[in-house]
């Protein structure tokens, strides 16, 4: 008799999106009009990949999934999300996670400077229940969208802690996955973030994930306006890039750059 056996997953493309509108000036990319996303994931869904917020992903994975599955992700939590991204959503089937800034809620982007503008309010508390109680998985971005790997030790855990416990505690549901702001994360970040009660968290990265990463640190692609349905499906079927191995190796000599501005006063995201 042949024995079985097990089959487990490979990788996992995860997507980071941000608003779902249209926006011109440097900051561009980070706006995804809704036809334009429409066409995205509908692409997806044609190419046999299930559409998924991070933790349910890393959760069917872990249990055993061996289905094609492309995690969804939305930074920030502009109002877009509610108004134009969930309507999206529900047509295409996807699911995601929306990363609320926490401190942010009700106002703008103010680490957006004066582009800030250009991207709308932010969601409410009552909004965003409204997006919890549509099925989209609420995941925690920290409360004012700090750099958090050049924060000092208490900073960090203020920055991580409160939010966390604010989102639990207004939306009455358990925060389980973490979105560290402009992507940066270190060691201690990432065990903050653990013992915060978070079970997984996500960078930037421009790659695949895959079993021998840390949870704490799950890469995403960015989708911009520029990408069609087929051009999405091609960068997560492409592999990891080298440009995105070059930015790995720049990131502790960058994080010390940001370290010594910020104790001169500046921010450097």
């Amino acid at each position: 008799m042949t024995a079985t056996v097990a089959r487990t997953w490979t990788t996992l493309p995860a997507l980071m999106y941000h608003s779902v509108s249209a926006v011109g000036g440097p900051l561009r990319d980070l706006a995804v009009p809704p036809e334009r996303l429409a066409e995205q994931l509908e692409a997806l869904g044609d190419a046999g990949y299930r559409l998924v917020g991070l933790t349910e992903a890393l959760d069917l994975l872990g249990a055993g999934s061996t289905a094609k599955m492309v995690a969804v992700t939305f930074d920030d939590g502009y109002r877009d999300f509610l108004t134009e991204g969930v309507p999206v959503l529900q047509k295409t089937g996807a699911g995601a996670t929306l990363y609320a800034s926490v401190g942010h809620l009700g106002g703008h982007a103010g680490w957006l400077g004066r582009w800030s503008p250009d991207f709308g309010p932010m969601l409410t508390w009552a909004e965003l229940d409204e997006v919890a109680a549509s099925g989209i998985e609420i995941g925690n971005h920290s409360l004012i969208h700090h750099p958090l790997d050049v924060l000092s030790p208490r900073q960090l855990r203020d920055e991580v802690v409160s939010s966390r416990d604010q989102l639990e505690q207004r939306l009455q549901r358990r925060v389980r996955s973490f979105a560290y702001p402009h992507g940066y994360n270190s060691g201690l970040v990432r065990r903050t973030v653990e013992r915060s009660g978070h079970d997984n968290a996500t960078e930037v990265g421009r790659r695949v994930h895959t079993p021998s990463e840390r949870r704490f640190a799950v890469p995403r692609f960015q989708p911009t306006p520029d990408h069609t349905g087929a051009d999405l499906v091609r960068l997560i079927e492409g592999g990891t890039p080298l440009s995105a191995r070059l930015r790995q190796c720049a990131q502790p000599g960058w994080r010390m750059v940001r370290r010594l501005a910020r104790g001169a006063g500046r921010n450097l995201a």
